[in-house]
């Protein structure tokens, strides 16, 4: 009994110090932290976290010449610029055509007024930069669907004129097109036919979206709390006619399901007379229902929130499909929610939500069930983009803080799953990635440094396309990340 017992000791301080931490009661979460990065090439496949955030600038002329300079990467890391000074200046979302196998073209949305590009493309190979669209206000999501088509979206608001998404076929024949916001409608330069409105999604501030093979779509509305209304909720999309999963592209914007359909959204609370009454301030997590939205050709989704007491969240961001689950038919997505660190210390969160299988996600049947995954902190403050990695399974946290609170740049996060533990949460977080760009000083926007924004994965889950917003170098910057092991 005695030798067995030394031999546990023996091995287990053989594994203590593979790792390189020694145990003890002293700080424990501290040694969680160490133990993470010092495994980080196994977790998370990159040679060494980063410790701590840059709290310094990058010398404006050289960031000019070399957009690299904006970021220091972990171990392992490189980054490759895409396109600097090409693209307009408020890159956001990213879109990989005509797949994430083997793009050949990236298509984004740009982050600003009618006037402005809306939307862009992106030739991988010549790095020529083309405007598709232009009239949209704050363009943000930008996806591509299972069919074949392209969709983006505006964060505008609820309302009458609120944020609309749209949808695209064919982006490499579409080329000068304007939008009237007031219609809806495209005109003028070359395949303005091949973009139309999708008004039965709804008006809403649009951001995070994510669109199943079957048609079915969920989005947040990036909306916060104020003077006592509930902040931004969760919808699902339902088509009219849902989409066979195994079906090619579709030849005609006629043929999408996102043409016609019904609207629900997101309550919590399933205690009580069904469909339950125990919602409202107090039930963000747990069991839901998905409450149908009263049927209309244009609904505001922001205004049903109030009238149908939906689950609000603050501001919810971009969100993102957990692929495993997808892969064994069911569904699960995780979304960010950016809280708001300048005022209240409310340093956001990650939540994610189950919808049952893709079926019943289809036919409404699933019970929705929302939970915890990432919680916030200073050092890791108002989340905003969010991108699942393909083969890891991780999830690729952009951050979106203000460093007159923080004092500190933006961070690229990298989280695990949740493993076989018992809670819900992610199973720990390094830091991959800091900006080196504190943003502009004195007022209107001292404090508003540069964000990561738009991360997208290609199918390999080793590239990494992402956007440097509001840097300091006035140019639209895109960055391709590689060295995941």
């Amino acid at each position: 009994m005695r030798r067995r017992w030394m031999v546990a000791v023996l091995a287990a301080g053989l594994v203590g110090t593979m790792v390189g931490v020694a145990i003890s009661a002293a700080d424990f979460g501290t040694q969680r932290d160490d133990l993470l990065r010092s495994e980080s090439n196994l977790l998370f496949g990159v040679q060494g976290a980063l410790k701590s955030s840059s709290t310094v600038s990058a010398d404006p002329d050289a960031a000019s010449a070399d957009a690299r300079k904006l970021v220091t990467l972990a171990k392992g890391l490189t980054a490759h610029v895409v396109t600097q000074g090409e693209a307009a200046p408020n890159v956001d979302m990213i879109a990989l055509w005509p797949n994430d196998v083997h793009p050949t073209h990236l298509i984004f949305c740009n982050e600003q007024e009618e006037t402005d590009p809306g939307v862009q493309r992106l030739d991988l190979a010549t790095g020529d930069v083309t405007t598709i669209v232009t009239g949209t206000v704050d363009c943000d999501p930008a996806h591509v669907t299972p069919w074949g088509t392209v969709i983006f979206g505006e964060e505008a608001g609820g309302g009458a004129t609120g944020g609309r998404v749209y949808e695209m076929i064919d982006p490499l024949h579409t080329t000068g097109v304007s939008l009237d916001r007031s219609t809806g409608t495209f005109s003028g330069g070359q395949g303005a036919s091949n973009i139309v409105a999708r008004p039965a999604l709804g008006r809403n501030s649009f951001e995070g979206i994510g669109v199943l093979p079957t048609g079915v779509t969920y989005v947040g509305d990036e909306n916060r709390p104020s003077s006592g209304t509930p902040g931004g909720a969760y919808f699902k999309f339902v088509p009219s006619v849902l989409r066979n999963p195994g079906a090619g592209p579709i030849a005609n914007l006629s043929q999408s399901p996102l043409a016609s359909g019904s609207v629900f959204g997101l309550r919590l609370g399933k205690r009580g007379t069904p469909p339950g009454t125990d919602y409202g301030q107090g039930t963000e997590f747990g069991m839901g229902t998905w409450v149908p939205l009263p049927a209309g050709p244009d609904p505001d989704l922001r205004a049903a929130t109030a009238s149908l007491k939906l689950t609000g969240y603050y501001r919810p961001e971009d969100l993102s499909f957990d692929e495993r689950a997808l892969a064994q038919g069911m569904v699960r997505f995780c979304g960010n929610d950016t809280g708001n660190e300048s005022e209240d210390h409310l340093w956001g969160n990650t939540v994610c939500i189950s919808d049952g299988t893709v079926a019943q996600a289809g036919a409404n049947t699933a019970t929705p069930e929302v939970q915890l995954f990432v919680q916030g902190n200073p050092q890791f403050a108002m989340m905003d983009n969010i991108a699942y990695q393909p083969g890891r399974g991780n999830w690729v946290i952009h951050e979106d803080g203000s460093s007159s609170v923080t004092g500190r740049n933006n961070d690229l996060w990298d989280c695990l799953p949740d493993g076989r533990d018992d809670d819900t949460l992610s199973d720990g977080c390094i830091r991959v990635g800091t900006i080196n760009d504190l943003g502009p000083t004195g007022a209107p926007n001292e404090g508003d440094p540069a964000e990561w924004t738009g991360g997208v994965f290609d199918a390999s889950g080793k590239h990494l396309y992402v956007s440097i917003q509001h840097n300091m170098t006035g140019f639209g910057v895109i960055l391709d990340i590689t060295g995941w092991k």
